[in-house]
């Protein structure tokens, strides 16, 4: 048979339904696909392994043992999820049309191949694992359908094309012509249920295509890289989880930060913080909807328990998200351990509180109609920080190292009093209007006394510490200093001496320091790419416009062919690593582009 490696992580295309995702390799192979929901586990786990833990392979035909081309080209179909590869061959050109309808029933992919020019022989390979690549299903024909069970889970081939098994695995041999038109859909189901209804699957690419450009047409952004912004859009719609609201940080886990290394995280949860700012950026851009279901998603996660609220959630609120390790899979590149759930749920990060009470703040500016609910849990999360925010903690980068008086903490737990104060002079909600103005006014002073290192004009990552952190480049964005300040300007330009590397972007933090227990964990990283486009703002901010337009044309062209981020950019390697794709990479990018078009950067 033919053979398959995974690709580099910017080989890989986005397609979803808005309940769970997969991954599309250059070469048409499916590598990476949860079944029914983000947080399921994997029926094709091959991105984490090899072909022997599940894959779904469409291409044009090739001799044994050699390796599957990759497509010549592929792009989006317009502004939309539905992906378009093709194949020019030695007698002809095919396409492979690649998409998930948003669900209504089962959730199913659907893969179209047709014939362009030419005659073109193509094969698909479609091996099913269940569990994360552990388990061999039992494979079966019902009719003339194929039906996969293992357990708990059923999935479902349908095609118009001849199938059969060897080597457990399922084939179709087929060539296609001018005109020509094959359907292949695989639909999940509990293998308990009767099977799920015969998939139409022209009329769900039309209804597919029509879901995208409706919601497109939503969007208020007009200006200058639009379509960049439309891409980062789609993509964090993609990554909101239909049913409840909540947003995933990234469909994938345990893709490297450091490749070959052991900075492999679980991101299929709901991280408050990066859905906070995922909600932000979709208020700036017209999507209301989406910002008053995350809204009501964050009440029932919190409930009637603000004292203890988590980091992070699943994405119906689960609470529980233990972190175990898949030993069976060797992992992306042999980065292992492989790990699933997130033990990172249950630190103290109290910059969640500030980010939480700044989406909710933005979203009343925004007019999103009032909840009194949010309005009470507010003051609540607000009676927890009076109380707490003098605590060391985890921070915004989940150290598994000892808890510090972090700045960037401190500074969000300033901005969830700051917004509840404003609140409160609005006249929406009544609270202790006096007390708050005096607890604001503490923690600010507390911030620049001991967060704030005058021989070196800069804040400082903690209190007490030398090390510089990105998340200060927060400070002026945040409304904590004025841009022009100079302890803002100061830390602005030691980031860039410090922290940047030699193409401009930015490390959230030395990874190499002289205190080792920094983060607990062995090995580097790449510079993170959500920093970086903070650099870009910070250098707007402070009158440095074209500086900041040359850094955030620089952070475009990392994106993929179709125009994605991972978390991070590898500068040795000159590859994205880290999740993909990440909402905290696109995020920012469509925050940078507004703050860039609103100053006047691509005018002239």
């Amino acid at each position: 048979m033919e053979f398959h490696v995974a690709g580099r992580i910017e080989d890989y295309a986005l397609i979803g339904d808005m309940q769970t995702a997969a991954l599309v390799c250059r070469d048409g192979t499916v590598d990476w696909l949860c079944l029914p929901r983000f947080d399921s586990p994997a029926v094709f786990a091959g991105l984490l392994g090899t072909d022997q833990h599940g894959f779904w392979r469409i291409g044009p035909a090739v001799p044994e043992g050699e390796k599957t081309p990759d497509a010549t080209r592929r792009h989006y179909r317009g502004e939309s999820l539905v992906l378009e590869s093709e194949w020019d061959t030695g007698s002809g050109t095919a396409r492979v049309v690649d998409f998930m309808p948003p669900r209504d029933g089962a959730p199913q992919v659907i893969r179209i191949v047709e014939g362009v020019s030419g005659r073109v022989a193509m094969r698909s390979s479609l091996r099913m694992r269940f569990s994360y690549g552990q388990v061999v299903p039992w494979v079966q024909q019902v009719g003339d359908r194929t039906v996969a069970v293992a357990g708990p889970d059923s999935v479902w081939l349908d095609t118009d094309v001849e199938t059969y098994g060897e080597d457990l695995t399922t084939y179709s041999d087929f060539t296609v012509s001018p005109g020509d038109r094959y359907c292949f859909t695989i639909s999940w189901e509990p293998s308990h249920k009767p099977q799920p209804s015969l998939p139409d699957p022209q009329g769900s690419l039309t209804a597919t295509e029509d879901f995208w450009r409706e919601w497109v047409e939503q969007c208020t952004y007009s200006g200058p890289y639009r379509e960049a912004v439309i891409r980062s859009l789609i993509t964090l719609k993609a990554l909101t989880y239909g049913p409840t609201g909540g947003i995933v940080a990234a469909p994938t886990t345990s893709l490297p930060e450091d490749i070959g290394g052991v900075r492999n995280w679980d991101y299929r949860f709901t991280w408050l913080r990066d859905a906070a700012i995922t909600l932000s950026s979709l208020l700036r851009t017209g999507y209301r909807e989406e910002a008053r279901a995350w809204r009501e998603w964050l009440l029932r996660a919190v409930a009637g328990d603000p004292e203890n609220l988590q980091i992070m959630y699943g994405i119906a609120g689960e609470r529980e998200l233990g972190e175990n390790m898949l030993h069976w899979l060797p992992g992306y590149e042999g980065s292992s351990p492989v790990r699933i759930g997130n033990g990172a749920a249950h630190q103290l990060q109290l910059d969640v509180y500030g980010e939480v009470t700044e989406a909710l703040h933005l979203g009343h500016m925004t007019g999103l109609a009032r909840n009194d609910y949010a309005s009470v849990l507010q003051l609540k999360l607000i009676r927890y920080l009076e109380k707490h925010w003098m605590e060391p903690d985890e921070g915004i980068w989940e150290v598994r190292g000892p808890r510090r008086h972090f700045v960037h903490s401190k500074v969000m737990a300033w901005v969830a009093v700051d917004r509840t104060v404003k609140l409160i002079e609005s006249g929406e909600i009544e609270g202790p209007l006096e007390e708050l103005k005096e607890l604001r006014d503490e923690i600010h002073y507390d911030v620049c006394e001991k967060g704030y290192d005058r021989e070196r004009n800069t804040f400082t990552q903690s209190y007490g510490s030398r090390e510089l952190d990105a998340s200060l480049l927060l400070i002026p964005q945040m409304g904590f200093l004025p841009p022009d300040d100079k302890r803002v300007i100061g830390t602005i330009e030691a980031i860039q001496r410090e922290l940047s590397t030699e193409d401009g972007f930015v490390l959230r933090y030395p990874t190499s320091s002289v205190d080792e227990n920094l983060d607990g964990l062995p090995g580097d990283e790449g510079a993170f790419l959500a920093c970086s486009f903070w650099l870009a703002d910070d250098l707007a901010m402070i009158g440095r416009v074209q500086e900041a337009r040359r850094l955030f044309e620089k952070l475009l062209a990392l994106r993929n062919d179709l125009g994605l981020l991972a978390e991070e950019w590898d500068p040795r390697r000159q590859r994205q690593v880290g999740n993909f794709p990440q909402a905290f990479s696109h995020v920012p990018l469509i925050d940078t582009a507004l703050r860039l078009t609103a100053c006047g950067a691509f005018e002239g």
